[in-house]
């Protein structure tokens, strides 16, 4: 019955979102408050419930999730993702276009939200199809197979983000691990992916104009942008704190009483490694470029409203996670594994997928898995990291009509829905089970 319950919520969540267009903030309270209902949950309970799961959720992410949007803001807005995009492309050549578009990707990616990076690249790649007199497709598949490992993988995005402090994983072994595994990931979803949808839908790949209204134009001279090495540098720069902590958090265990290591394991905080990339890209995105402090702080402010939504409709998700733990959901699964040797990592992979097909938002497809994976982890053992990773992975399968991405992909590259099932919603399939595939090989040497 509890199945049922939240098979029947899912439901009402799809219709009340698809064939309704409620606000999916609005419709996640409803279904959230209708769901604890139907499990039991006593009245006066349910709305602390919401508020507890609303809350937790957005006091872990919403200082990492603010800033990195101001930093990404600051990248694009000073022309440093420009920059980034355009040198690897001129270093790489015509020949390996494919590997430049990946690379540039994968690195404004780490800095900038899905739909921003889109937004961003597209631009770019309409430039280079129209100089080359290449397919568009031949590097958008490239380019959006990075940005959804990143926004899948990566901290700060806010997938890995949330549900690491949800399971209590280490954010810098997660970095760590999600770049290991977006790697190998996105060369497959890339362009090996690529010769095989040019064998599905070859008319797509002959195609050479760009779509009706398209503009391969830009909004900068690449003489005015930062240089290359310090746009790499302020793009990555949380990654780097991050990384380099835990690095030596590995190397040299706990920090104990030296002052050094505590300081190490305080700069790779997210929160604080996010705060010093701000700082950092303040002087390099804004005041050593002679930009007004008025404007640098209009690009952040800029940022906090574009999100203000995306902070809600996160938190929904967690409060419609916190009522399936305190409606006995995850404990009744829990009940069903008792005993058996499934892996947590399959299980939360699994959970995430059918979750991410009927809801669309990998996001909160990630954050609702949580709910359910939670009373698991107490029965089985397993490493944190990879759980986190496996239920970002499951939240890329499958991305359909459900999904704002596919809409945007469809129309930014002017396909058909055939060409757009067989190029985004395949790849975005390959991309979470290459994943899972990498993580359990992870998983199998870490045990060894």
């Amino acid at each position: 019955m509890p199945l049922f319950i939240v098979a029947i919520g899912i439901a009402v969540l799809l219709m009340l979102i698809m064939r309704l267009k409620l606000n999916t903030f609005v419709a996640l309270m409803l279904v959230s408050f209708g769901v604890a209902v139907a499990l039991g949950v006593p009245l006066e309970e349910v709305v602390k419930a919401i508020e507890k799961g609303l809350g937790g959720t957005l006091g872990h992410i919403a200082l990492i999730f603010g800033i990195g949007a101001m930093l990404g803001r600051l990248l694009a807005d000073a022309g440093g993702a420009h920059r980034i995009a355009l040198t690897l492309i001129e270093r790489f050549g015509e020949k390996r276009v494919e590997w430049a578009v990946i690379v540039a990707s994968f690195i404004v990616g780490v800095a900038l939200f899905f739909e921003v990076g889109l937004v961003l690249l597209v631009p770019l790649v309409y430039t280079m199809a129209k100089e080359m007199r290449i397919s568009l497709l031949r590097l958008g598949v490239p380019m959006v197979a990075a940005l959804l490992a990143t926004h899948c993988f990566l901290p700060p995005h806010p997938g890995p983000t949330v549900i690491a402090g949800e399971y209590g994983a280490d954010i810098g072994k997660v970095l760590l691990y999600g770049i290991i595994i977006a790697i190998p990931t996105v060369i497959v979803c890339g362009p090996v992916f690529n010769r095989l949808a040019m064998r599905l839908i070859p008319d797509a790949y002959a195609k050479f104009e760009l779509p009706e209204g398209a503009s391969a134009s830009t909004d900068f001279k690449l003489e005015e942008t930062p240089g290359f090495g310090i746009s790499v540098l302020t793009a990555m720069l949380p990654v780097i704190l991050m990384a380099a902590s835990t690095i030596v958090t590995i190397a040299h265990g706990a920090p104990g009483d030296s002052q050094f290591f505590t300081i190490i394991d305080v700069v790779g905080d997210a929160s604080v490694a996010m705060v010093l990339s701000l700082i950092f890209a303040f002087f390099t995105m804004g005041v050593n470029r002679n930009i007004r402090v008025e404007k640098i702080m209009g690009s952040c402010a800029s940022a906090a409203n574009h999100i203000g939504m995306m902070l809600l409709i996160i938190g929904g998700g967690g409060a419609f996670k916190q009522v399936l733990i305190v409606g006995g959901v995850g404990d009744y699964i829990a009940q069903l594994f008792q005993g058996s040797h499934a892996s947590p990592v399959l299980f939360a992979w699994v959970v995430a997928a059918i979750l991410r097909i009927s809801l669309g938002s990998a996001t909160v497809a990630a954050i609702s898995t949580a709910g359910l994976v939670i009373p698991v982890l107490a029965q089985t053992p397993a490493d944190l990291a990879l759980v986190t990773l496996a239920t970002g992975a499951g939240s890329a399968i499958c991305s359909h009509v459900n999904d704002a991405g596919f809409w945007m992909y469809k129309e930014f590259f002017g396909l058909s829905m055939k060409e757009t099932f067989a190029t985004w919603t395949l790849m975005s399939t390959f991309v979470s089970v290459m994943g899972l595939l990498v993580i359990l090989l992870i998983e199998a040497l870490t045990i060894i």
